[in-house]
């Protein structure tokens, strides 16, 4: 079984070495490209109208209207969007489908009851004013770069999505109206247009977007930025412009024109086209776009990031190590030469200027030309080029694995943990001005659990390899931070994988790599938290709502990602033949398909708690990473038989 699975991962290895998966998941992302490419007078390509359309209607709830990601509740936010993306396409309002979706959100107020980024994007179609908006104007840009709460500070993916949604903000920016957006404004609304109370209408939101509450401190804000709006300085704006159009260059330049995400990659290419039609930066945008492009078996979608490769990547030489390296020797090579590629080797241009962290020697997501290098991908490398190093495979020399771990090192915080991207900058009271309604913990870089695993176990493995280096007291602290996150009830928390199973895995690895045995009361709590949400059939599921509500919630069947997460972290606290490890093996064999895979799965991935995204990579590496394990456990325990071979007799040498 084991030898099937590896045999599927080698096959779907990418001619580059990487592996390549299904990063899509977000429903609003596919509207807002088709959105994006009206605002320019743009068509999707014909060969994917059909594609992009069918993976709008495939996520249709049977309520009739739209989620964040497959399988979750419907929002007012990603509904609205999906209803106008497929009228863009051409379906006639009298479809059945799209009826069924007015029937839901026009009853919660149409785009009123719509989280803030739904409210934005509607503007610049011309089908929401601004003056319904939560100011968000450039000038933040200007502000004092001291203050806790200038633009630079927040995490960057907010800070990049914002930075273009102020600049239309800021010029007030909406497409030439047409016949069809008229329509719309009709369609979308239970009352006429024209009688809206717009800026009623900035503090409204449906229950269903409503999952950060917005707090006095928002409200405050808000307040003071409309008043700023009705009384600023024409001069003071064309500055913030001029300040915004440059930092959105900066970005363009340091990522490629890939950015750090999609939303901000189509944003930013609006705002070029609105800025410069047709010019060199939006034709330079549109040449990256197919980049976000994901063929899904329901259809096309669009990527959250323009892959998740070096991710993937680090992950399948883990397992692929784990299930015997010498089976797999040349995938092993060509992953090696990938990882060696996709090293940052230079700081991105002007970092202070543009607020950047230093990224030399560090690792991306995704790929080095995305240009934003992240503590645990950077982690996970320096783990994989270890292991690849005995093996005569690491292609990383040992002064460019010492400025990954120097860059480790820059981004541990005060509190002993890493966030992703920077080291904390704002205070954490700043995520009371999180004004996105539906998504939790965009406004400040904190420290994660898995973030924190990931460094420390990479600075063990280079003090292995290294004794003398100073890494010491980092990894006291980062061990100091995964004991004090632990739940009462023994678990962690994940951010970005679902949920108490992921979060819980890496914090024990973290805390074994740095020494914790089996007798540890952490791993103890961990061992009995994990066995009491064991189902009958020996395996463990989690879903989205476990995320989204801060506890473990089963899903109606097991999962091969989940129960791999689980059996990996037993193995780690010493339970390798324990009655709960045996049979979630059991399961996990069971479960198998004879062509080596496992079936498909729900959503593992999360971000910012609300929104699920794929990792379709997972479901070929942890199985296979846990399986391999177990059988090296079960030759440990249970090694072959040695049958003693006798010489032949010789003839004769017995007498009667």
């Amino acid at each position: 079984m084991t030898r099937q699975a590896r045999e599927v991962l080698v096959r779907t290895q990418e001619a580059d070495g990487s592996w390549k998966g299904d990063y899509s998941g977000p429903l609003f992302l596919s509207p807002l490209y088709l959105i994006g490419l009206y605002a320019m007078d743009r068509a999707p390509d014909p060969g994917h109208r059909d594609g992009l359309l069918a993976n709008i209607r495939a996520h249709q709830n049977a309520d009739g209207g739209w989620g964040l990601s497959p399988g979750a509740p419907s929002q007012v936010f990603t509904s609205v969007l999906n209803y106008v993306a497929q009228r863009l396409l051409g379906v006639d309002a009298k479809d059945a489908d799209l009826a069924r979706a007015r029937a839901w959100f026009l009853p919660r107020g149409g785009p009123l009851g719509s989280g803030s980024w739904g409210k934005a994007v509607l503007a610049l179609l011309g089908l929401y004013e601004y003056d319904g908006l939560t100011p968000t104007p450039p000038e933040l840009w200007l502000l004092p770069k001291a203050l806790p709460f200038h633009p630079s500070r927040m995490w960057c993916h907010c800070r990049m999505v914002y930075l273009p949604m102020g600049w239309l903000y800021g010029r007030k920016a909406r497409v030439r109206q047409t016949p069809l957006l008229a329509e719309l404004r009709r369609e979308l609304y239970p009352e006429p247009y024209e009688s809206v109370d717009w800026k009623a209408a900035r503090q409204r939101v449906a229950d269903t977007d409503a999952y950060t509450p917005r707090g006095v401190w928002l409200r405050a804000a808000s307040r003071v930025l409309g008043l700023y709006e009705r009384l600023h300085s024409k001069r003071l704006r064309a500055r913030a412009m001029a300040e915004s159009l440059a930092q959105i260059r900066g970005e363009d330049e340091a990522t490629n024109f890939l950015c750090i995400a999609f939303i901000n990659k189509m944003l930013d290419t609006v705002v070029w086209h609105l800025e410069k039609p047709d010019g060199p930066e939006v034709r330079a945008h549109l040449a990256k776009l197919p980049t976000y492009l994901q063929p899904t078996p329901e259809g096309l979608a669009l990527n959250s990031y323009n892959s998740s490769q070096l991710w993937d990547t680090t992950f399948a030489i883990q397992a692929l190590v784990a299930s015997g390296a010498d089976h797999a020797r040349e995938a092993l090579a060509r992953a090696g030469r990938f990882v060696e590629a996709q090293q940052v080797r230079e700081d991105s241009p002007h970092p202070e200027r543009f607020y950047r962290h230093p990224s030399r020697g560090a690792w991306p997501f995704s790929t080095r030309e995305h240009g934003w290098p992240i503590s645990d991908c950077t982690g996970e490398a320096v783990k994989a080029c270890l292991l690849l190093e005995p093996l005569g495979l690491n292609r990383v020399p040992r002064e460019r694995l010492a400025q990954a771990v120097g860059f480790i090192l820059s981004l541990q915080n005060r509190d002993g943990g890493w966030a992703t991207y920077e080291p904390t900058r704002a205070p954490p009271w700043l995520e009371r001005l999180n004004a996105s309604d539906v998504f939790a913990n965009i406004m400040v870089d904190i420290s994660y659990v898995e973030c924190t695993s990931s460094c420390v176990q990479a600075l063990v493995a280079w003090k292995k390899v290294q004794p003398e280096a100073p890494v010491e007291d980092a990894i006291t602290r980062g061990l100091d931070y995964l004991r004090r996150t632990q739940r009462g009830d023994g678990s962690w928390e994940g951010a970005w994988g679902v949920c108490f199973s992921y979060g819980t895995w890496f914090a024990v690895s973290g805390l074994v790599a740095g020494g914790a045995t089996r007798a540890d009361p952490a791993l103890r709590r961990a061992v009995r938290f994990l066995e009491e949400h064991q189902r009958e059939d020996g395996s463990w599921s989690e879903t989205l709502q476990s995320c989204w509500e801060r506890r473990w919630v089963d899903g109606p069947t097991g999962h091969a990602v989940t129960t791999s997460w689980v059996l990996l972290t037993l193995f780690a606290c010493g339970e390798a033949d324990s009655k709960s490890t045996r049979r979630g093996v059991a399961w996990l064999r069971a479960r198998q398909g004879a062509d080596g895979r496992w079936p498909r799965e729900p959503l593992a991935g999360i971000y910012n708690r609300t929104g699920g995204i794929h990792y379709d990579t997972y479901l070929r590496t942890f199985p296979l990473w846990a399986l391999s394990l177990a059988e090296r456990t079960q030759r440990r325990l249970f090694p072959p038989i040695q049958v003693l071979t006798l010489p032949p007799l010789e003839t004769g040498a017995l007498t009667p």
